[in-house]
């Protein structure tokens, strides 16, 4: 595995778990906004963790860590995914596993295999405007397969909307509602500048507006939340 970074402790990033956070380096989309771009456009820099210094910490953390989240970048281009996740679930790990959903066939692979406890996976924005919000790059049809995929109920999941100035109005959530309608948790999370950006100058969202984008999605997804405010 290409692990570009580890955070040893998190209380956030798997849902009512105590956890660390695993970060892959490289990803197939180029959001403006993406606020682990050090991992995506220059990998080359990242702090790497070998497996077994990953693997070496993992053991002494048994009995205090819940889990681990395994995030990006995107971790479904790891050719060694599976067998990676494999040795997490071995070591008696709950795994948590982030993606961009624009590879269904690994997806369902580690979802049908039993290697994933939770999957959280972006919904970027209206399938509309996809494409203006993954940076050009266009696999709409891979991200509704995977939609799909988690839709069925074989995993625990969500979906979530980082929202950021000119990239989202509240048309878009319309559209989105209706492509993930029935879906059991959806978040919409405020953009914030982490200062690891692909594109400067993106800001976030007024915070009425976020509330409005939420009041259109819970016509469709009535559990729909924001996060973080």
């Amino acid at each position: 595995m290409n692990i570009g970074g580890l955070q040893k402790l998190t209380l956030l990033d798997y849902p009512g778990k105590i956890a660390c956070t695993v970060f892959t380096v490289g990803c197939n989309l180029r959001c403006p906004f993406c606020h682990n771009a050090s991992l995506v456009t220059h990998p080359q820099d990242a702090g790497y963790v070998t497996d077994d210094e990953l693997f070496s910490f993992l053991k002494k953390r048994k009995g205090v860590l819940d889990g681990v989240c395994v995030t990006g970048g995107e971790p479904t281009l790891q050719k060694d995914l599976p067998d990676f996740l494999e040795k997490l679930k071995d070591l008696g790990y709950l795994v948590k596993l982030d993606t961009n959903g624009t590879n269904p066939r690994i997806l369902r692979s580690v979802i049908d295999g039993h290697l994933v406890d939770y999957v959280a996976m972006d919904i970027k924005n209206s399938p509309e405007k996809y494409i203006l919000t993954s940076g050009g790059i266009d696999l709409l049809k891979s991200i509704e397969e995977s939609v799909s995929a988690l839709l069925s109920g074989k995993v625990q999941y969500e979906f979530r909307t980082t929202v950021a100035n000119g990239f989202h109005e509240t048309e878009d959530f319309e559209s989105i509602g209706k492509w993930i309608s029935g879906a059991n948790k959806y978040f919409i999370q405020n953009f914030v500048d982490s200062g690891d950006l692909i594109s400067q100058g993106t800001l976030g969202i007024p915070k009425e507006k976020m509330y409005e984008f939420l009041k259109t999605i819970q016509k469709y997804i009535p559990s729909a939340e924001l996060r973080g405010i």
